[in-house]
């Protein structure tokens, strides 16, 4: 895809489809009032009869417009100016770009207006990748078509650099999710997370089978022996600031296919376990972001690879396991394995001296059914970092909520037979117990779990993004860094 900037007039540039945005309850903007004068009035009096009314997503099109180069002008609706905002541009500009990808335009030419406080450039050539972009990797016949050449309004060359960047880190995210577990596993993700830190100049480390018995691994490599696929580990640090700045360390759930071991899941259940590494899938593109961002700021990537699956050597119920740490875990679900894997890649976090630590995992149905599909949980051991994640996410228009992590939850988590059980009491407060799990390999370090099993794959389709992966909270975490970076920046 090939994306630059051009100051073209509206009306002259030679493209397959204009997009020109306006807002609701205001007077069209230049490049709006431009394609109007040039159609004879045709926007104005749409307006008029309420069929452009600017509201948030709405899209009009028309067809090969008199006095227009393009072949087509999407006339875009960014709702109220007032309620604008980060997240606001980006579904509206994807579901735009969603939108003309469903038939073959190689050239779309964006004119959006500019909003005070909100990087519309950025954003939105972030958005318009992300939502041209499906999940159909194996189909001869494309649901969405690539849009080869895109050309945005303005001269900001730093919006356009960062925007590209997000864009492509995301559809990374999504293109490793939307991949089925005979494409990426343990060893193939942790190579695909070789190539991309040779390529974006991150240290990389890779914990084979024989490394991670070495280093005491024994819970996640318990939940890794049922499949012929051997585990992996995989550590990215990235330097971007002095030795004395703070060390930040993401952490990211691996698991590339998770039929639920011994506790098997239904057939139904089990259809989408293709996703149960978008933590992991979500680390490696906020990595290769920070480095092609350049950001100031110290940052250590971790993944924990396995695949959960049945056979003579899976590990059962009743089994008691050592993790890295030296807890002992009595395992009550081998389907409840995700924190399993977590805790060992934690307890390495700690080692590396990571100053904080935020995990990432599609941990637990039970946040989906305490929140929904849409948004993610937070639960921390510390108010003040988990405040500066969900600033980041509001920020970027991905819904967060925090829930509560009482000392009661722990008491629940208790075994009989080993220091710790790897399920709650019962179904209530699912999410909750599973964080009170994490939580007892960070040894208090500032830590921040976020469980994205709603938001990181879509069953079906939005009108701003295709079914499946959707890339989820690469954009939190890379504002996460680089609000970090601008107040170390300050503090010095």
């Amino acid at each position: 895809m090939s994306i630059s900037l051009t100051n073209e007039p509206v009306t002259e540039i030679k493209a397959n489809v204009v997009v020109v945005g306006c807002f609701q309850d205001e007077a069209f903007s230049a490049d709006a009032q431009a394609v109007d004068a040039a159609t004879r009035g045709v926007l104005g009096r749409l307006q008029e009869s309420g069929e452009i009314t600017g509201k948030h997503g709405e899209l009009t099109t028309l067809l090969a417009p008199a006095g227009i180069a393009a072949s087509q002008v999407v006339v875009l609706g960014l709702g109220r100016r007032d309620k604008l905002d980060q997240g606001a541009v980006f579904r509206a500009v994807a579901a735009a770009a969603k939108s003309i990808a469903a038939k073959s335009r190689p050239v779309v030419a964006w004119y959006l207006p500019t909003a005070a406080n909100v990087p519309v450039l950025a954003t939105g050539i972030c958005a318009a990748m992300v939502g041209c972009q499906g999940q159909d990797l194996y189909r001869a016949e494309l649901k969405l078509n690539p849009i080869a050449e895109m050309k945005w309004r303005g001269d900001d060359t730093q919006s356009l650099e960062t925007g590209v960047i997000l864009g492509e880190c995301i559809n990374l995210a999504r293109e490793l999710v939307n991949r089925p577990s005979s494409d990426i596993y343990p060893e193939s993700f942790a190579e695909r997370a070789r190539e991309i830190a040779g390529r974006e100049g991150l240290d990389v480390e890779i914990w084979d089978k024989e490394r991670l018995s070495a280093e005491r691994c024994g819970s996640l490599l318990a939940v890794a022996q049922g499949s012929v696929r051997p585990p992996r580990m995989v550590i990215l640090r990235y330097t971007g600031s002095t030795a004395d700045a703070p060390t930040i360390a993401l952490v990211g759930k691996g698991v590339t296919f998770d039929s639920g071991g011994l506790s098997l899941k239904p057939s139904d259940s089990m259809k989408t376990m293709k996703c149960d590494m978008a933590g992991a899938a979500t680390v490696l593109a906020v990595m290769q972001a920070v480095a092609r961002l350049k950001l100031p700021v110290n940052v250590i990537g971790l993944a924990g690879l396995v695949e959960n699956m049945i056979g003579g050597n899976a590990f059962k119920l009743g089994d008691v396991l050592r993790a890295r740490n030296g807890k002992t875990i009595e395992v009550l679900n081998t389907d409840a394995e995700g924190r399993l894997v977590l805790a060992d890649v934690l307890d390495v976090a700690v080692e590396r001296k990571a100053d904080c630590i935020i995990d990432l995992a599609t941990l637990t149905g039970a946040c989906v059914v305490a929140l929904g599909n849409d948004v993610a949980g937070l639960m921390t051991n510390d108010q003040t970092l988990c405040d500066k994640v969900a600033a980041a996410a509001k920020t970027c228009g991905e819904p967060v909520w925090q829930l509560p992590m009482f000392p009661d939850y722990a008491e629940q988590i208790k075994s009989n037979v080993a220091d710790i059980k790897n399920t709650g009491d019962g179904r209530w407060g699912g999410a909750i117990t599973a964080a009170k799990f994490l939580e007892e390999f960070v040894q208090d370090k500032p830590w921040v779990h976020i469980d994205i099993a709603g938001p990181a794959f879509l069953e079906s389709a939005k009108s701003w993004i295709d079914a499946g992966a959707t890339g989820a909270f690469v954009r939190t975490l890379v504002e996460l860094l680089a609000a970090a970076s601008r107040n170390t920046t300050t503090a010095s």
